[in-house]
């Protein structure tokens, strides 16, 4: 975990961090809920690949976001060809528009409602082209309306919109931080929010420093560690998990909710972050708070 600073692109401000008064409503979150202080990125790569995994537990190999080489992805935009690595260990430059298994296809065998909020999209063949694509991938401002009139499905994935609220260096995190709050807000503030478990994380650590290496588990990763808030009435207040997540665990603890098959080895192998859990407990009340101003 040495040398950060010597990495492509790398520079000394992978050693700085976040401190509270930087980030107060996110450890406002943590105090109040369940905070994951050994939650890895799936694999040792970058945003796209770590999308893969929150879906499907696979990245199908991919590596990268992408590159300067032609490439189309399922929507028809020219977004660059993405590095892929196959089983022996060969790397090739392929289309970015996937075809593996993905959670939405186990609800769909199910029944169960899903939702993508996220504004544009296409790398996963068998969603971007599918007869749900309509209906079940909409805009992440939708999330919004949905949670305050009681429309929410079983399972949603929301990304935020924009480099503005990315959080990605160099962008505000006050910023983020607020796109975040007010997500939170209309869900607890919602009909919902007692039958709701939330799941706070970030695609990929940023290039930040990070004293903890990553355990091992396959040849993609696990990669470095991201933070993971665990938002629901159901989660033992102010607690800290130390069991080691990924971004598999949460699609683990969705197939464990709804008794679906697993998609991967990884998802199989996960924790369901149950841990974290006592759907005994006299359920915790929203925690509504409010959006900073940023400099």
């Amino acid at each position: 975990m040495n040398d950060f600073d010597l990495i492509s692109g790398g520079f000394l401000d992978a050693y700085t961090q976040a401190t509270e008064t930087m980030i107060p409503n996110y450890w406002t979150y943590a105090r109040h809920f369940a905070l994951a202080d050994h939650y890895f990125t799936s694999i040792h790569g970058l945003s796209l690949p770590n999308y893969l995994y929150m879906v499907a537990a696979q990245s199908g190999g991919v590596i990268d976001n992408g590159s300067s080489q032609p490439g189309v992805a399922c929507n028809g935009q020219q977004i660059g060809a993405v590095t892929v690595v196959d089983a022996q260990g060969h790397k090739s430059l392929q289309a970015p528009c996937f075809d593996f298994p993905s959670l939405p296809d186990r609800f769909e065998e199910a029944g169960i409602r899903w939702r993508y909020y996220v504004s544009g999209g296409g790398s996963m063949n068998m969603l971007r082209n599918s007869e749900y694509w309509a209906d079940d991938f909409v805009p992440n401002e939708q999330i919004i309306t949905d949670a305050q009139t009681g429309k929410l499905p079983a399972m949603s994935w929301i990304f935020s919109d924009g480099d503005d609220v990315s959080e990605h260096p160099p962008a505000s995190i006050c910023r983020g931080e607020n796109w975040t709050v007010q997500v939170l807000n209309a869900i607890m503030q919602g009909p919902d929010w007692n039958s709701t478990v939330v799941f706070v994380t970030w695609d990929d650590f940023g290039g930040l420093y990070d004293h903890v290496a990553p355990p091992q588990i396959d040849r993609f990763g696990l990669g470095p560690r991201v933070p993971l808030l665990i938002i629901s009435p159901f989660v033992k207040p102010g607690s800290i998990s130390h069991t080691t997540y990924e971004h598999s665990s949460i699609l683990k603890f969705a197939e464990t909710r709804y008794h679906l098959r697993p998609l991967t080895a990884r998802d199989r192998n996960a924790s369901d972050m149950h841990d974290l859990f006592d759907f005994q407990q006299t359920p915790l009340r929203p925690l509504v708070l409010q959006p900073r101003q940023c400099p």
